[in-house]
Parts: structure tokens; C-alpha cells; sequence
């Protein structure tokens, strides 16, 4: 100041006051890779690059509609199996029938464009879509592993999902799950995966074998601390009644000749009416090719001729609304980190859209899903009295682990990790001497204390929830000072969810 001071007058030097800041890094931002309907913005392919989207609105504009499904009927084999729906022909005899979902690229089963919809749903906003392939390709986990591996260069999401792992043959589902752990812990180490069960739509008794317990065998041992799986499937209502007809229902003779069982006829040589001739039409109509508003016309027509069409359609949707919840779980994350912070457990919270987990649990159940042998925590969803469905865990996979047992410690850790490695970056050039340190120290201190006041700390006093450590003879040596190396050394008491909660209760005597 003094070297520029020439002319006599007064001169007025602005001095900081503050330190730099530091900038908590986003926290709720999953990244989806799955199969859709298209991957272009305006003409440029999309196909395994990761796309940044806010809303469904945006997802449909760069990768299109959701698949038309395909699922067929079939007379229910004997065993305990139930019926999804069932024909009493005009005999008086009944026979009950399932409906299952073609396999594959024929029965349109992909799942991304419905859990997308279901995480918007539940709460979720910005989010990273990879498209690996479409609609007319079978599903495939050299496909799935390159959506992932187009993740390395990006820094932003933090949250890895795959809702349609569950759809591969179990060894690749397995191979590719332990895939995502390993990018999310090992290659990046700035996120989560959130995992579905396989077959998590059966009960632990299931005769195949508990979809549970063959989970954990097959997803190995490694970076455990970095993933967050949820049990069972969800029974939702995503899937609307205007979106499955007539179209979606096969083989068309099998429909058609149900369909007529239904439709009361005279004796032989008696004539028909003309409302059972007009059914007999419709019905003759279902397999020819339609016009959009004919076909809409013939759906309205069936729906109206009797009780099964509407049984088949509601059967139909109920096997397209059964879904694995990581999406949901995503979203809901995605929720409570903008109501309460990354801190609070994404536990004891209502799943929107979900009418029923697939399959009720009982208290033993829960009991080994949140602390087995095995240490591998798997988090309940299950139905309170009330009707609500609700998630009833917050543990990640390494459930044996002091450290890491529970999501939102290892959330809330990469946070403060990630926030507070970008705000030291800026200090890579600068002097490695005392000014230095008080201002880094100065600034962590700054932003730890926010932290603290947010109740993302644990302690009554911010000394008892950090301590951060900068300088020569306290995290560094004269060594470390001669090399050029600034080391900075943050602890944290990081806040634990009240899992367990005990409440005693005494008689007392009565006063005279």
C-alpha cells in the first residue's frame, strides 16, 4: 500500500475478514444405467454417455417412452402356486389361470422407464441417466458393466442404481452387482450402490430357495460399507388402468377363447341377442390390426361385456406394478437429504406410489434382515397397520462394521470428505508455511462448525464433534514441509440413527 501511496490524501485498504469457504458437495444425485427406448439429443447419440436430466419430462425427451409389454396366459399348474385370475365357463365349472410376463426383448421387460418414474415419485430431482442399449436388444451384463465404467469421469453422482440387474440370469447379476460395489468403493469412492434382491419378490421359505440368503452368498466380501440393499419388492401403483389393453394380453386365441366362456348363450336352437352378438364382434376383433381410435373403441366395448376383460387387465397390471425398490430408495434418499441432510438415516419413512411390500414380513424376518450372522444387513420395507409401507432399515451391507454399519455415517463421511478435499485444492500453489495452515485450518473450522449447528455432528459442543489438525508439529513433519506435502488431519464424531429404542417401565407405589 505504501508504494502506491504518492499524492497526499487519504487511502482506504479493504482487509478479508473471512476465510475461504467451503461448499458442501452435492449429496443426492443417482446415476441410473438400464436399457430405453431411444438415446438422442437432437440427433447426437446418447448410447453409454452419461446424461444429466431434472424431471421425467426430460428423461422422455432424450430416451423416449416406456416398453409395451407383452404377458401371457397360462392354466395354473397344480401346487400351491395362486391363480391371478379365474374363468367359470356357463357350466358352472371354474379354472384358474396365470399371468406372467414374456421373457426378454418379446415381452418388453425392462424396467428403467417405470422405476424412473417411480423415483420422481418418491421425491428424487437431478439425476444421471446411461442408456446401454434398446428396446429390441436382450438385457446383458457386459452392457450393464460398460453404463458403469462410462461413470469414471464423472464426479457428481453419488448414488449408483441398476434396477434391471435383477432381470439377468443370477451369476451375471451377481458378477454385476459385485461390479458396483466395486466402482462405487474402490474405483471412486464417492458414492453408494443401492441393490435389489433377485427373486426378492418371494418369501424366505420360497421352495426354490430363500432369495435372501442366496443374495448374500453371491455377492462376495468387498466394499460392503459402500452398498445398501432393501428386501422385499414393492407392490406399486405406477402403472395406470389406461396403460394395458386388449394389445398386452396373449396368446390372442387363448384371450378370445376365455373371453366367450363368459359371454351366456341360448340353447342351440335358440337365437342370440343383439348386446351377446355385439360381444361375440368384439371379442372376433381382438387379434386384427386397429386403428388407434378403433382399438380404444374395442377396449371400452370389452370392458363393458363383463366381469373377466377387467380381471385380466387388473391381473395384468399387477404383475407390471411389481417392482425392485432401489429407484424408490434413490428417490427417498434424494428426499430426506433435502428435508433433513445427508446426516439423517433414509429410515422409518413412508414409500410413495407402493401399495404393499410383495411379501409380508414377520418379526423373526426382520430380525435376521438387520442383524445376521453373516454380518450383511439387508434392509426391511414392510406394512404397519395403518396401510403405509414403510422403510424399515439403515444399514449398509457391512453390518459387522463399527464404522460403516450405517448409510448415512458412510454418506455423511464421502460428504465431508469430497467437500473438504475441493475446498484444500485451492491451496495446491500457495506457501506451505503458517498463514497457510491457520487459513486452512480456519476455513474447515468455519465450515465443520455449520455441520454441527445442522445436527450432522455428534456432541454438545463443536470441539466434542471435530477437531481439525494443520501445521508443522501437528500433522505435518519438517519433512513433510521440506517435500512440499500439506497434510491436514479432520476428525468428526459422526451421528448415529437411534436404531434401537428402549423404554422401561416401572409400577409405583400409590401416595396415601
Amino acid at each position: 500500500m505504501t508504494g502506491s501511496m504518492k499524492t497526499p490524501g487519504v487511502y482506504i485498504a479493504e482487509r478479508d475478514a473471512f476465510p475461504d469457504g467451503v461448499v458442501a458437495v452435492e449429496t443426492a444425485i443417482p446415476a441410473f444405467v438400464g436399457y430405453t427406448e431411444k438415446a438422442d439429443d437432437q440427433g447426437k447419440s446418447l448410447f453409454c454417455k452419461p446424461q444429466r436430466i431434472a424431471s421425467l419430462a426430460d428423461y422422455q425427451h432424450y430416451f423416449g417412452a416406456g416398453p409395451s409389454p407383452r404377458l401371457i396366459i397360462a392354466e395354473k399348474p397344480d401346487g400351491p402356486e395362486q391363480a391371478d385370475f379365474t374363468v367359470t365357463g356357463r357350466d358352472g365349472k371354474s379354472a384358474g389361470y396365470t399371468l406372467r410376463q414374456a421373457d426378454g426383448k418379446d415381452g418388453g421387460r425392462y424396467l428403467l422407464h417405470t422405476a424412473m418414474r417411480h423415483f420422481f415419485q418418491n421425491g428424487g430431482g437431478s439425476c444421471s441417466v446411461v442408456s446401454v442399449g434398446n428396446y429390441g436388444q436382450d438385457l446383458d451384463r457386459g452392457c450393464f458393466c460398460k453404463g458403469v465404467d462410462a461413470l469414471l469421469e464423472e464426479p457428481e453422482p453419488t448414488m449408483l442404481v441398476i434396477p434391471e440387474a435383477v432381470l439377468l440370469a443370477p451369476s451375471d447379476c451377481a458378477a454385476l452387482q459385485q461390479k458396483m460395489l466395486d466402482h462405487c468403493g474402490y474405483a471412486m469412492k464417492n458414492r453408494i450402490a443401492i441393490l435389489d434382491i433377485p427373486a426378492g419378490d418371494r418369501p424366505r421359505n420360497d421352495p426354490a430357495g430363500d432369495p435372501v440368503a442366496r443374495f448374500r452368498e453371491s455377492i462376495g466380501s468387498d466394499f460392503l460399507d459402500y452398498g445398501a440393499a432393501y428386501y422385499p419388492w414393492l407392490d406399486t401403483a405406477i402403472i395406470g388402468r389406461d396403460e394395458i389393453d386388449y394389445r398386452n394380453i396373449g396368446p390372442t386365441d387363448v384371450l378370445q377363447t376365455l373371453l366367450r366362456r363368459e359371454v351366456t348363450l341360448p340353447e342351440a336352437d335358440g337365437e342370440i341377442s343383439s348386446r351377446q352378438e355385439a360381444i361375440l364382434q368384439a371379442i372376433a376383433a381382438i387379434g386384427k390390426d386397429l386403428g388407434k381410435a378403433e382399438a380404444a373403441t374395442l377396449h371400452r366395448t370389452l370392458l363393458g361385456a363383463g366381469f373377466l376383460y377387467g380381471a385380466i387387465l387388473d391381473a395384468a397390471r399387477a404383475t407390471l406394478n411389481r417392482m425392485p425398490p432401489c429407484a424408490a430408495m434413490a428417490g427417498i434418499y434424494a428426499m430426506v437429504d433435502a428435508a433433513r441432510g445427508v446426516w439423517k438415516a433414509p429410515a422409518n419413512v413412508k414409500v410413495a406410489g407402493a401399495v404393499a411390500p410383495a411379501v409380508a414380513l414377520s418379526t423373526k424376518d426382520l430380525e435376521d434382515l438387520n442383524v445376521p450372522l453373516s454380518g450383511k444387513s439387508v434392509n426391511a420395507i414392510r406394512s404397519l397397520p395403518d396401510g403405509s409401507v414403510m422403510v424399515w432399515g439403515a444399514r449398509t451391507l457391512d453390518g459387522n462394521s463399527l464404522d460403516w454399519r450405517y448409510i448415512n455415517v458412510r454418506r455423511t463421511e464421502i460428504m465431508l470428505r469430497q467437500s473438504c478435499a475441493l475446498a484444500v485444492k485451492a491451496y495446491a500453489s500457495e506457501p506451505n508455511m503458517a498463514n497457510s495452515w491457520v487459513e486452512v485450518k480456519s476455513m474447515l473450522d468455519t465450515f465443520l462448525t455449520g455441520i454441527w449447528k445442522r445436527g450432522g455432528l455428534a456432541g454438545a459442543v463443536p470441539g466434542d464433534a471435530f477437531a481439525v489438525h494443520c501445521g508443522l508439529g501437528d500433522s505435518m513433519t519438517a519433512e513433510d514441509v521440506s517435500n512440499g506435502v500439506l497434510r491436514v488431519c479432520v476428525e468428526v464424531a459422526l451421528a448415529r440413527p437411534a436404531e434401537f429404542l428402549s423404554i422401561k417401565v416401572e409400577q409405583k407405589m400409590q401416595k396415601p
